[in-house]
């Protein structure tokens, strides 16, 4: 069957046809896109049309499709059983990996998707702390969970309001947001509530606006304020974590978090989530604390096998230098054009702007042009690239890439935007 034809059945019976919202191309027009099959670089649709991929499922595949070492690892751990509800030895295995990796995780406890990591994460702080309030970033994703679903309100130093319906007032009333990259909002914030205050969540870089990067000093005047006031700074890696070195972006920018959360390249494309930081507070946690936590499927061992292969694959090929090569070169066929991109590692987003800086924070990527994306999306989509459906989204280049791939890619941007 076609795209447009499995939509069409799927919209009758899932609310949009997807499974998640993004995937609805409602941003830049036009059918979803099925696929069949990917490998290495490529994905192929259901039609068999094949597409130089730039989305690597929302980032856990910074292998590619279907690595060999990956998929010898899925195969021989299904043969001994896909779930036990009781302990295994990759969770040991798994849990030393990441703590070898990042000096900051003391203790992990490994969850089903960044959502439950962040979830988890927060109730600990709240925990730990006996506090009530948290402080996120406007424009900082940090999974579905209801209160964090929360733009800023009238005022900086006002609760957050909700943006999703079925979340009420109540939910939200305890959390706090900020521009991002502004530290003196946070230091009125503090002022005001800094002894209600359990945690600051924060992407370290911001990927759910786009990329952005913090400010010079942001996140070093974060683990300050946090530190002066009692509070714990978590670190949301799920996106950075192993994308920019095999460890934390908070341990490569010297920032020592109370606690971690990963998920993604740690699960090399199956669901997986972690939380994880100061054996003090992690020892908070059920059972040895009253902080609950559980799961039936948490420490999967079919999703630990292969985000134990993608780690050790990581430290064993070393592909980080490579993929800031490829980004470069995008970066620096866009600009060619007048189109600000901005990369960081293999990461990269093209935003459609007059502006003469980099966005620092939602507000200045709202000020893009979302409907010269949306053509731009079709255009590449129409040349052969599969990328992420939204202005307000990374794009990952991942170790299959060639560098055919990125020549052609930059080839297809000279065509479109001109020569």
């Amino acid at each position: 069957m076609t795209s447009a034809e499995l939509f069409d059945r799927g919209s009758r019976v899932i609310p949009g046809g997807v499974n998640s919202p993004v995937r609805a191309f409602s941003s830049v027009g036009g059918t979803p896109v099925y696929m069949a099959s990917g490998k290495g670089s490529r994905l192929t649709t259901v039609e068999g049309r094949e597409l130089i991929d730039f989305c690597g499922s929302w980032g856990p595949l910074i292998l590619g499709h279907a690595h060999p070492e990956v998929v010898n690892a899925v195969v021989d751990s299904s043969r001994d059983g896909l779930s036990f509800g009781a302990c295994n030895s990759r969770e040991v295995a798994m849990a030393e990996l990441l703590c070898d990796c990042v000096p900051s995780l003391e203790m992990v406890r490994m969850v089903n998707s960044g959502t439950e990591a962040t979830m988890s994460a927060l109730r600990l702080a709240r925990g730990y702390t006996g506090r009530s309030k948290i402080l996120k970033f406007d424009g900082c994703y940090h999974g579905h969970a209801d209160y964090l679903l929360v733009s800023s309100g009238s005022g900086l130093l006002t609760s957050g309001v909700s943006t999703s319906k079925g979340v009420t007032e109540n939910v939200v009333a305890d959390v706090l947001v900020a521009p991002y990259n502004d530290v003196a909002a946070v230091a009125n914030i503090f002022k005001a509530h800094g002894d209600d205050i359990a945690a600051v969540i924060v992407e370290p870089v911001a990927g759910n606006m786009g990329l952005v990067k913090p400010a010079d000093g942001f996140l070093e005047s974060l683990r300050e304020i946090t530190s002066d006031h009692g509070s714990l700074l978590i670190l949301d890696e799920v996106i950075t974590g192993f994308r920019l070195g095999a460890t934390t972006y908070g341990n490569l920018a010297g920032i020592v978090p109370d606690l971690t959360t990963l998920g993604k390249i740690i699960g090399g494309g199956m669901p997986i989530g972690a939380f994880g930081g100061r054996e003090d507070i992690m020892r908070n946690v059920a059972p040895l604390g009253g902080v609950y936590q559980g799961g039936t499927l948490s420490g999967n061992p079919v999703a630990l096998a292969a985000g134990i292969a993608t780690i050790e694959t990581l430290l064993e090929e070393n592909p980080y230098e490579r993929l800031a090569k490829f980004a470069a070169q995008i970066k620096s066929v866009a600009e060619k054009h007048a189109i600000r991109c901005e990369t960081l590692g293999g990461m990269f987003t093209l935003f459609f702007t007059d502006a003469s800086s980099a966005p620092a924070n939602l507000a200045d990527v709202k000020k893009c042009d979302t409907d010269a994306f949306a053509g731009y999306h079709r255009a590449m989509l129409e040349k052969g690239f599969y990328l992420p459906p939204s202005q307000y989204e990374l794009n990952f280049i991942s170790a299959a890439h060639t560098q055919a791939d990125i020549d052609a890619f930059t080839n297809a941007l000279d065509e479109v935007f001109g020569g």
